[in-house]
């Protein structure tokens, strides 16, 4: 009775122990500074309507009209190169999980091992060989083997959920990159059709400066024979032979920026250079329209950078448990089963060659503890530093946005006066031109007006493609692009 109650104290002995230790280690942890992010934004985008139905929701399939557009937009999608290695790190960030969800389960091994040794025969050891026949009549061999087979287990149990929280950080940093290759498919989708419009603008530069040389070399013809009659000077014909020179020479520049173009777009698609099909004939007829933005909140839905973001900081937060819990104790049984003996033939042999073994331990950092404390220490450091960069998305997203919705409207006002300035020019050309043929004006007006409506009309022309290029960014701003 009196052994049974000194076993007794004796257990409780060793769990007030075994709590005041845990208690200590816990007590010296550093303090952690938590930052908790920030996600206000306002209620509604300054020029921008509020709408419940954001176009960001549409898919790019939808979104985009043009059907060579959307041909090359499958293409990339499915071929590009940049994606195609996102893809490898999301498999890689999957595997991650695997391999920190079999760091919590047991761990079983089978093996085995053979050997021979011999001991001197003055020693424990070698005495008791000596002294102790294997059976009647029979002694140790002087090289005693070491045979032996069996299943061999280790398990770290999981107390303070630094494996399991581990796993969880490893499914963060998945659905984070996951989100990194919708980020990088609606920049890509951007990306593609603003070259896609800018190669029909740049068709449509090359028709306007076509067509004006066409005049030009018309008006040519009409000073020539003016000058037949004395009506025209030499300087007039070198004047008009310089202007058509020198926009005969803007044909390689503009033909050179097509290849250019459209070589980019080539490299987008994963591919090599070749045409791109495209229907350039209604660029100037398309009507940008102005996208529904929504409530700034659904930036946070919506947007994949964003929700990167969100998902990195969830892991940093949980990566400082998991630096906590290297401070605590950590339990581990080892158990092993098989057979063992000196001699093949006695290694099967049961019950006298079965051995089995079963242990536990308690691990625990006392005394020089600076790796685990600075590992600590940057865990928080970087949960902070992934708060800061969640609230810098927010804000830059919700800056796009607001920038790309008073371009837009800025835009439009500015294309209706540029509109107006071209058919006020090209009028100006017919006038000057038959004020010239009456001798009323000089051949400078008209060479002027020409000039003067061929820039016109090519700053129309660039405007129309900064008006889609606006419309398109708003798209990828509000979070559109991915689906």
């Amino acid at each position: 009775m009196a052994l049974q109650k000194m076993r007794s104290k004796t257990k409780i002995f060793q769990i007030i122990a075994s709590s005041a230790l845990v208690f200590l280690l816990q007590a010296c942890v550093p303090d952690s500074l938590i930052k908790k992010e920030d996600t206000h934004l306002p209620a509604v985008f300054k020029e921008g309507v509020s709408d419940e139905d954001n176009a960001a929701n549409i898919k790019w399939e939808d979104f985009f009209s043009d059907p060579n557009l959307v041909s090359l937009l499958n293409i990339a999608v499915e071929n590009n190169k940049e994606i195609n290695i996102m893809m490898q790190r999301i498999n890689i960030a999957r595997n991650e999980i695997q391999a920190r969800r079999g760091q919590y389960l047991p761990f079983v091994n089978i093996g085995g091992g053979a050997g021979k040794e011999r001991v001197g025969e003055f020693t424990r050891f070698g005495a008791v060989e000596e002294n102790l026949p294997v059976r009647e009549g029979r002694h140790f061999p002087r090289y005693v083997g070491d045979y032996h087979f069996g299943l061999f287990s280790t398990w770290e149990i999981d107390i303070w959920k630094k494996l399991r929280n581990a796993k969880k950080v490893a499914v963060f940093e998945y659905m984070a990159s996951e989100e990194g290759v919708n980020f990088l498919v609606t920049n890509l989708v951007a990306e593609i059709a603003h070259s896609y419009y800018e190669l029909l603008s740049l068709d449509n530069q090359l028709n306007n400066l076509e067509s004006n040389i066409s005049i030009q070399q018309n008006a040519l013809k009409m000073v020539r024979r003016l000058q037949e009659f004395a009506r025209a000077s030499t300087l007039a014909i070198k004047r008009y032979e310089a202007e058509v020179a020198k926009n005969k020479s803007k044909l390689y520049q503009i033909n050179q920026s097509i290849t250019v173009v459209e070589n980019r777009i080539n490299f987008l698609l994963g591919r090599t250079p070749q045409p791109i099909q495209r229907a350039s004939d209604s660029f100037m007829e398309f009507k940008p329209f102005m996208l529904k933005t929504g409530i700034p909140s659904e930036l946070l839905q919506n947007r994949p950078d964003i929700r990167q973001a969100e998902l990195e900081l969830s892991a940093a937060a949980l990566n400082i448990d998991v630096a906590r819990a290297e401070f605590y104790p950590s339990f581990g049984i080892r158990a092993g089963v098989g057979f063992e003996a000196f001699a093949l033939k006695y290694l099967i042999n049961t019950p006298e060659s079965l051995a089995a073994t079963i242990a536990g331990e308690l691990v625990a950092p006392l005394v020089n503890r600076l790796a685990i404390e600075a590992e600590y220490k940057n865990a928080n450091a970087r949960q902070i530093q992934a708060a800061y960069e969640y609230e810098q998305r927010i804000i830059r997203a919700f800056t796009e946005v607001a920038n790309q919705v008073s371009n837009i409207n800025n835009l439009e006002k500015s294309y209706q006066l540029k509109t107006n300035q071209v058919e006020a020019l090209s009028k100006s050309i017919d006038i000057a031109t038959q004020l010239f043929r009456s001798a009323r004006t000089d051949y400078l007006d008209v060479l002027l007006a020409q000039r003067e409506t061929l820039d016109a009309k090519a700053d129309l022309i660039e405007m129309k493609q900064k008006q889609i290029d606006a419309m398109v960014d708003l798209y990828r701003s509000l979070g559109g692009g991915w689906q």
